[in-house]
């Protein structure tokens, strides 16, 4: 299913009202309904008001609370999995400030143990050099960018932590995309070769012949099983339906199989490295 951004900013309050609306067409009390779906009062009201986003569970659990038929339940659950995808506009989040959304990165990064990314067009902040990640901030507005930068670095930290686990997949356009002056670019290649040899650490390399798919490409990051973003130019969407979690775990495994490990990447990457020294 195709989703628009615009659908992601609606979908929200549109399933608490329709969620609302069915109760009452139903001539239950939010009490009642409560009770015949062992939740509590105060959460069927918070669900209805569009203070709480309500789980896939608790959206079925709802329907069948209220005898919804099979047409009605397949339409609000539709509407459920997109208000469980959640949009950040670029442009919003340089408003909001880039040291909140550092922070906010910074705060799943602790909690989760598994990481997977798949990175199409650039390495990410964990694997940049300063000079690599001041450059990929050009744009920001100025009175954000050094705070930006510096918390972008001390995220880095969390690559020390031998109790998660980490595997970065790159394309090999991803690692020669020439960000930086070429003497800065070897650096940056040299630290993801450096950074391929810690034991917690996977850093694959997809070369530029190898064919891997054949649908459209994203960058895209998996926090363990739970959830999920896709980046784009734009921006980024956030994914927590199982469904659509597992689908880009799927599409992961799919893509490290065509991967250089190891000794392999890290020969492609002294390739690289060497290419942009001479």
């Amino acid at each position: 299913m195709a989703i628009e951004p615009d659908q992601l900013d609606r979908s929200g309050p549109e399933l608490a009202a329709m969620l609302k609306q069915l109760r009452k067409q139903a001539g239950l009390s939010g009490a009642r309904l409560a009770a015949r779906c062992t939740m509590s009062q105060s959460k069927i009201s918070r669900i209805e008001g569009n203070r709480l986003r309500p789980s896939l569970v608790d959206v079925e659990q709802i329907l069948n609370g209220l005898g919804a038929s099979r047409a009605i339940a397949a339409e609000v659950m539709a509407m459920a999995r997109i208000a469980q995808t959640e949009w950040q506009d670029r442009k919003a989040l340089h408003r909001k400030g880039l040291d909140k959304k550092q922070l906010e990165l910074a705060g799943l990064e602790a909690t989760t143990t598994d990481f997977r990314y798949f990175l199409l067009s650039m390495a990410t902040g964990l694997l940049a050099t300063p000079d690599y990640i001041r450059e990929s901030l050009v744009h920001a507005p100025p009175t954000q960018q050094t705070k930006a930068i510096g918390l972008k670095l001390q995220r880095q930290s969390v690559l020390l932590d031998h109790s998660k686990h980490f595997t970065f997949l790159l394309t090999e356009q991803a690692v020669r995309y020439p960000l930086v002056s070429p003497d800065a670019m070897a650096m940056q290649i040299d630290r993801l070769a450096s950074l391929a040899l810690q034991a917690n650490i996977r850093i694959g390399v997809l070369p530029v012949h190898v064919k891997f798919s054949n649908a459209p490409l994203s960058t895209f990051t998996v926090y363990d099983d739970r959830l999920a973003t896709i980046e784009t130019d734009l921006g980024a969407a956030i994914f927590r339906d199982p469904k659509d979690v597992r689908s880009l775990l799927g599409r992961f495994t799919d893509y490290e199989r065509h991967a250089l490990f190891d000794d392999d990447a890290r020969q492609l990457l002294t390739e690289c490295s060497w290419s942009f020294r001479r």
